[in-house]
């Protein structure tokens, strides 16, 4: 299997983004994210990418370590604040608590999938050949990839600013990734920012996208200043 995936890598990232789409699509249009149907399907997809990860002996080589030299990295102090950004105008209850768990639940294989497919397996890919092209194209199929929302039924403008914050969101994560040589902080980060998405309220605005571009850009970089690869 391992000689299989070092001929076809590109086409086994291009299966693992479509495959990943296509059931969180499904999800959506069909339980939700605060459904169980929603934390089982992940959990599946999560325990898939594991144990192809560990058949292709390549955990380390995606990141599944700890990060170089913490300190550096400002001790990734500045993404546990920028996790904190659904909260900026209050916590909102509006939910279940079994619709909290599930959705809490959720977000942790999403944050999972989402960091192992396009920072791990499509950045590592395109690495080889060029480092910059991997990380435009890493950063900008992240934020893109969140278009699916109209599908599912989001608005056009708060999908927009959705797409502008999680391409530079996609763009400090994948910096973090190249640079600390682990993709652990990345996962963190994004479960605990979507799981606090339960308790927002209301959508973002052009201001507050600006501002949460504006501070992963700063940190970002701060990264590339700072830390050598």
């Amino acid at each position: 299997m391992e000689k299989i995936f070092k001929k076809h890598e590109t086409l086994f990232a291009i299966a693992l983004i479509i495959i990943y789409v296509v059931a969180n699509s499904y999800i959506m249009q069909n339980f939700g994210l605060l459904s169980y149907q929603s934390v089982i399907i992940n959990i599946i997809l999560s325990i898939f990418l594991i144990i192809l990860i560990i058949l292709l002996k390549r955990v380390k080589y995606y990141g599944i370590t700890r990060p170089n030299d913490s300190k550096k990295f400002l001790y990734f102090i500045p993404l546990f604040i920028i996790s904190l950004f659904n909260l900026r105008r209050g916590i909102h209850i509006n939910n279940t608590t079994n619709e909290i768990i599930f959705h809490i639940l959720t977000m942790i294989n999403v944050g999972f999938l989402e960091e192992m497919i396009f920072r791990g397996f499509l950045f590592k890919m395109m690495e080889k050949n060029n480092v910059k092209s991997a990380i435009i194209v890493s950063s900008i199929t992240f934020g893109i990839g969140h278009i699916v929302n109209l599908l599912n039924g989001a608005d056009l403008l708060p999908t927009l600013m959705q797409v502008c914050y999680a391409i530079a969101i996609g763009y400090m994560l994948v910096i973090i990734f190249y640079k600390s040589k682990s993709i652990i902080p990345c996962i963190i980060f994004h479960g605990l920012f979507n799981s606090l998405s339960v308790f927002a309220t209301g959508d973002s605005s052009i201001i507050s996208s600006t501002i949460l571009i504006t501070v992963c850009l700063v940190y970002t970089l701060y990264i590339n200043k700072k830390v050598k690869a």
